[in-house]
């Protein structure tokens, strides 16, 4: 499997195998990805074309300016990774929250996600970058991982473009298939982790996106896979689509003891399997629902 340029909570290229077997239906559609992340999906994965979108602008930025410039972007990515120390990792990132420079911006993206704790991309409500210093002695320059991203995006038909998830959404049409890994469905209320971006992803977020990708499915003929944390919310959320569940190893804790697996889910949905599956819940339910007699109270 080819390893993503980006350390990235919930990367899921050990599970691109299983995605790519539910997705080999619809293998010859526009591949669509509304939360782009760290691309793993895309580097290993092989549709006709794609539109890999995410709501990170600077993460857009990194993608379009590495596939623009090839080589000389990477040159100028490793410039930055001299500086490893908790004073200069301070004084970069906030750089990188101040400056207005795209390029620079993108070069510190990458800077900041080796270097801070976990490589977790963490904002406050201001927009501003706070992860802190991870106190690494020495973060891994991915450059085979950013050569192979150029060769890929150039043997490819491909779009970046930042966006909401919904204005994708609404792009979308027969001969398109969409893949979306949300931020998850919060496990407990002190293990939620939704500051990818400045506004957050919320639960009515993961309900609005739940019903548009059925709507696509029923009224456009959309197939839509999404991925989540496995829980009673996202059993309801996605009911009506098929599951399929795993166990997976968290890569977020802040100790290595404490990665253990959890449950995950992904969910299939289109027109054959939602209305399926209506109709064996419709039939289940005329034949589970008691039948009033005159004297029956109301």
């Amino acid at each position: 499997m080819n390893k993503t340029i980006f350390k990235w909570a919930g990367n899921k290229t050990k599970l691109t195998p299983a995605i790519n077997n539910l997705l080999e239906p619809y293998k010859n559609c526009r591949l669509v990805e509304p939360f782009t992340g760290s691309a793993s999906l895309f580097l290993n994965s092989e549709f006709p074309s794609y539109l890999l979108t995410d709501s990170n602008e600077t993460l857009i930025d990194f993608y379009t300016i590495l596939k623009n410039e090839g080589v000389e972007f990477i040159h100028y990515c490793r410039t930055f990774f001299s500086h490893n120390s908790e004073e200069s990792f301070k004084e970069l990132r906030k750089v990188f929250n101040e400056t207005e420079n795209t390029r620079l911006k993108a070069g510190l993206f990458l800077y900041l996600n080796r270097h801070c704790f976990n490589g977790l991309c963490r904002y406050n409500a201001k927009g501003g970058f706070n992860t802190p210093y991870g106190y690494y002695p020495n973060p891994y320059f991915p450059e085979e991982e950013m050569l192979f991203f150029i060769d890929k995006v150039h043997a490819s038909k491909v779009e970046f473009r930042c966006a909401d998830f919904m204005d994708i959404l609404g792009e979308c049409k027969n001969g398109d298939v969409v893949y979306c890994d949300p931020p998850y469905v919060a496990l407990s209320s002190t293990a939620s982790f939704v500051g990818y971006t400045k506004g957050g992803f919320s639960s009515a977020d993961q309900n609005l996106l739940a019903e548009t990708l059925k709507s696509l499915a029923v009224h456009d003929n959309v197939p839509c896979l999404i991925s989540n944390a496995d829980t009673e919310a996202t059993q309801k959320l996605y009911s009506g689509g098929e599951f399929l569940s795993l166990d997976v190893a968290r890569t977020v804790a802040a100790k290595g003891t404490s990665r253990k697996k959890a449950k995950e889910v992904m969910v299939l949905f289109t027109k054959k399997i939602l209305e399926r599956n209506r109709l064996t819940s419709t039939s289940q339910l005329k034949t589970s629902t008691p039948v009033k007699t005159p004297s029956a109270k109301l």
